[in-house]
């Protein structure tokens, strides 16, 4: 279920030829290929991190709901992104000016950090002058803890909007969680990521190893690993989720936030279960730099294996959310080719996974092409901003950011899990063994707009009762 195959910004190939011929020559439409480096579905601390768990009293159900990850060095390099939502929660306004701070040149999208804090059942959020007061001080406690000034810890957190943190339950479990419960262990990794869990099923982990240079040109073994929460309000820019990636290769800050944006441009701005983005989305993406590996820079062969390990993890975690969204049954995964390029790919893709119609026809089992066809019909590109960070220039991107997708109707062809049901023009199926091929836990939506080479992909899922029943009981 959690394939590490995934179309990736080069080397993509979608298998099939266009429509030039008589419809019955025409290959089917397979799924894109992907050169992106396998993913164990684990977590596992890479070198030069500590990392532990706690329950602190926050959530009701008396879970896990505190985390910490310190940075052995106290001085990782980091990257974020951060969710645009106007409400911005305490921990997002807190971390961006903790980063802006440290590294003014990074204006809050990097720099450097000796640790990670997590709260989770309170997300601190719309609570006015208070709530970040509280955050300060949790700030001043872990850093005080380990060490460093309060402005070189970073903080996330999840749960209700509006209520504010029980203050006298956190702050002396987060003094003890410092004093006796970090490990250099895969099992606090672990640890964390359940503490990071609201109304997830499960915990989201994935683990990429790659081998970079020495100085000297021997090999270093580097893992990357990744932990995730977040399975509704999701929606692009940036889905509703928290994430953490890790890995002790040693890359600078500003590097390492060009390798960043456009990941999560393609990853995590792709992800959709229900139409909303939250107060809280953040990603950090941490370097120890412990492997022992040669300084990784822009555009060097290390560079993009890195890369590559970093979005095949943070691939991973995104469809773990989506297959995992609120009362879903079914991961439901779009794949596009025959664009004018990436960027209309991405966008026709996040329309077909995004409409509340075609998601409730994947629960149904119910192979109707026409409600795809609407939703591409309607397609919008991702906002400027995602646009840039995904490799558009600031002209391009400011033009052609929030536009309609421009699509020839007579040119599109539609498959639903393997079997092509649209050509151009409506065509003969088999309905029901389009609907028997679609009783899987993944359903593919495979689309080809037949105007040029982009290609790209979105993740959600299927929309059912039990997301209604789920969120209509939420706060109560």
């Amino acid at each position: 279920m959690w394939s590490s195959v995934c179309p990736r910004r080069q080397g993509w190939s979608s298998g099939h030829s266009l429509p030039d011929e008589a419809p019955n020559t025409v290959d089917t439409l397979h799924a894109l290929s992907s050169d992106l480096p396998s993913v164990e579905y684990a977590a596992r601390l890479p070198r030069g991190f500590r990392a532990g768990a706690a329950t602190a009293g926050v959530k009701k159900s008396g879970r896990p709901d505190l985390s910490v990850v310190v940075v052995d060095s106290r001085a990782g390099s980091v990257a974020a992104t951060f969710t645009p939502n106007r409400f911005a929660s305490a921990p997002v306004l807190l971390s961006k000016a903790h980063l802006a701070t440290v590294d003014p040149a990074g204006a809050g999208r990097y720099g450097r950090t000796a640790a990670l804090l997590s709260v989770s059942g309170c997300a601190n959020a719309a609570t006015g002058d208070a709530g970040m007061d509280d955050q300060r001080r949790l700030a001043d406690v872990l850093g005080a803890a380990i060490g460093v000034p309060a402005d070189q810890t970073l903080a996330v957190a999840t749960g209700m909007i509006g209520p504010r943190y029980p203050m006298e339950r956190i702050e002396p479990a987060l003094a003890r969680l410092v004093a006796d419960g970090l490990t250099a262990s895969d099992d606090a990794f672990v640890a964390v990521a359940e503490a990071l869990r609201t109304t997830d099923s499960k915990a989201k982990w994935a683990t990429a190893v790659v081998e970079l240079p020495d100085v000297d040109g021997t090999l270093r073994r580097v893992t990357v690993s990744g932990v995730a929460k977040g399975v509704g309000m999701i929606h692009p820019r940036m889905a509703t989720m928290l994430a953490y990636l890790l890995t002790d290769a040693d890359v600078d800050p500003a590097d390492l936030s060009r390798m960043l944006r456009p990941i999560v441009a393609r990853t995590w701005d792709q992800l959709s279960v229900d139409g909303d983005t939250s107060t809280s989305d953040t990603v950090f993406l941490v370097t120890s730099g412990a492997a022992g590996a040669a300084r990784v820079t822009t555009g060097s062969a290390a560079w993009a294996v890195l890369s590559g390990a970093v979005e095949a993890v943070a691939r991973s975690l995104a469809r773990q959310q989506a297959a995992d969204g609120e009362g879903a049954t079914s991961l439901l995964t779009c794949q596009v080719s025959g664009a004018a390029d990436d960027a209309d790919a991405r966008a026709a893709a996040r329309a077909v996974v995004s409409s509340s119609l075609v998601k409730a026809a994947i629960h149904g089992r119910d192979p109707n092409w026409g409600r795809i066809a609407d939703a591409l019909g309607n397609a919008q590109l991702a906002d400027a901003a995602v646009l840039e960070a995904a490799g558009l220039s600031t002209e391009e991107a400011a033009r052609r950011g929030g536009s309609r997708l421009d699509l020839d109707p007579d040119a599109v062809r539609i498959a639903i899990a393997g079997i092509e049901v649209f050509r151009g023009i409506p065509i003969d199926f088999d309905a029901a063994a389009v609907s028997a091929a679609m009783d899987t836990e993944e359903i593919v939506v495979r689309v080809d707009l037949g105007s040029g080479p982009g290609t790209g992909e979105a993740f959600g899922c299927d929309l059912t009762e039990a997301y209604v029943r789920e969120n209509s009981e939420y706060s109560t």
